[in-house]
């Protein structure tokens, strides 16, 4: 048995937009700390931590390393909120790219990229570095001098950040490229119910799982492998499953 997924009716162009201003209306605005550290614990949230220190750490090059992590630390835990806030409150069309900039989790790479486009996360993380250099300011935690270098600098670190975020979604596509490969590697065995081969498929689906962005539409079809494999294993390697058995894979997604 190939493992398929069911195939979705395109959405139309209005039904798309409906979609996406309910989305928007129904979203959550107050992004607590939880949420926050949800979203930097992703991939694409450490992307953006590490770009900002690499940043910080080339305009303020005299500073001692922990004043550095500790203004960059006050941008991102005070300052991405209030960016975050602000841009999906004013981002009527970003649908659900816009929960994947609270969550860090999408359906797909088009809603990454849809997420990072103008209006999107950039303008997110430029209005959380001016919010968060002003309570670094205010709490006296970064003195005027350093201040007025960040900002005058924010431009290399935006550009920084931009640049380590189209590395990440580079590497993210080629990641699912092999993934693919390794799932179709793992149909093809079960075919031949190969178990061994499928064994060795499989445990590369699991570690590549653990490099990329968590994109709805990858996961169903890895956990679908997952949930069959499993099955299998339990079952001391018996590839006659039944009908029910084979439903219940399915329907654990």
């Amino acid at each position: 048995m190939t493992v398929e997924l069911e195939k979705d009716n395109k959405p139309t162009q209005n039904n798309l937009e409906n979609e996406n201003k309910l989305i928007n209306n129904n979203i959550d605005y107050n992004i607590t700390a939880e949420k926050q550290n949800n979203f930097l614990d992703t991939t694409l949230g450490k992307t953006i931590n590490t770009a900002l220190n690499v940043g910080l750490r080339y305009l303020l090059p005299d500073v001692i390393e922990d004043q550095v992590i500790e203004i960059k630390d006050t941008i991102i835990k005070e300052g991405f909120k209030e960016g975050i806030n602000k841009t999906i409150e004013s981002a009527i069309d970003l649908g659900k790219s816009a929960l994947g900039i609270v969550t860090g989790k999408f359906d797909n790479i088009t809603q990454i990229q849809k997420a990072v486009e103008k209006g999107g996360l950039l303008d997110t993380i430029s209005d959380g570095i001016d919010f968060g250099i002003n309570v670094a300011s205010k709490s006296g935690i970064l003195p005027n001098s350093l201040e007025d270098i960040i900002k005058n600098g924010k431009n290399v670190l935006i550009s920084n950040i931009e640049s380590n975020i189209e590395n990440t979604l580079t590497n993210q596509l080629k990641g699912i490229e092999k993934l693919d490969k390794y799932i179709n590697n793992w149909n093809t065995y079960y075919k031949q119910q190969n178990f061994s081969k499928m064994e060795l498929e499989y445990n590369k689906i699991k570690e590549k799982l653990e490099e990329l962005i968590p994109l709805e539409d990858t996961l169903k079809k890895a956990h679908q492998v997952e949930n069959l494999h499993t099955l299998i294993k339990n079952k001391g390697q018996d590839f006659n499953l039944s009908e029910d058995e084979l439903a219940l894979a399915k329907k654990l997604i």
